[in-house]
């Protein structure tokens, strides 16, 4: 199963909590967002190998922008 992690709301990636090859459980902290002043924790919600991750710190997001994604 392959989950990819999207963004939910236009925010900029303050920090990446993972790299390619991690392996992630259930609630782990993928990447921190920051949007409207508040400090979002991306949490991923499989158990799994992270294969990709497709943001940088400083980045912009939309709404479904892929943020990283679970294998």
């Amino acid at each position: 199963m392959v989950e990819e992690v999207r963004a939910e709301m236009v925010s900029t990636v303050l920090a990446v909590e993972v790299a390619v090859g991690d392996h992630v459980h259930v609630d782990q902290t993928l990447v921190l967002l920051e949007s409207m002043k508040m400090e979002i924790p991306v949490l991923t919600e499989v158990d799994g190998e992270v294969t990709s991750v497709d943001v940088t710190p400083g980045q912009v997001l939309q709404a479904g922008d892929l943020i990283a994604t679970i294998a």
